[in-house]
């Protein structure tokens, strides 16, 4: 790993505070990926074993309607955190992610780090605090979404 990914990682605010040596981990996990406009990051039901740090571009956060209709839940952008599903079991995804324009992340293997977090509870008491957080977000954005659609309507 680079010490300007290891400084990157060690000042965003997912992992502000971290242990160096667990930034440090993190980073030897990291892969650099990108993705086309249009192109799915993962499905709901696959198999989850990453999560992504997006560096440049937009990522839509997707629910499918009964009708068959993509519904947006949230749309992330640079610097934000898009995965948790590798952490909670059952570890498979529950919306589909789609790049909306040319995407740059950084992608961290989810079962390499799940392995670490088995062998050191600390790392992965601070990695479940940081990603509850997202977790609570997400639930959030899809609350927000369902009173939206299905929320009383004026009259």
């Amino acid at each position: 790993m680079t010490t300007t990914l290891e400084s990157y990682l060690a000042e965003h605010p997912m992992f502000r505070d971290l242990d160096p040596d667990y930034v440090k981990l993190l980073g030897e996990c990291a892969t650099d990926v990108s993705f086309d406009a249009g192109e799915t990051l993962f499905r709901y039901g696959e198999s989850a074993d990453r999560f992504y740090l997006i560096r440049d571009g937009r990522v839509s956060l997707e629910a499918t309607s009964t009708s068959g209709e993509a519904l947006t839940i949230q749309t992330l952008e640079a610097g934000e955190v898009l995965g948790w599903s590798w952490l909670f079991p059952p570890y498979i995804w529950y919306f589909d992610a789609r790049a909306m324009t040319r995407t740059r992340a950084l992608a961290f293997d989810g079962l390499y780090l799940r392995a670490k977090c088995d062998e050191d509870p600390k790392l992965g008491y601070e990695l479940m605090k940081r990603f509850s957080a997202i977790l609570n977000s997400r639930l959030q954005a899809a609350r927000l979404q369902i009173l939206d659609i299905y929320g009383p309507t004026a009259t």
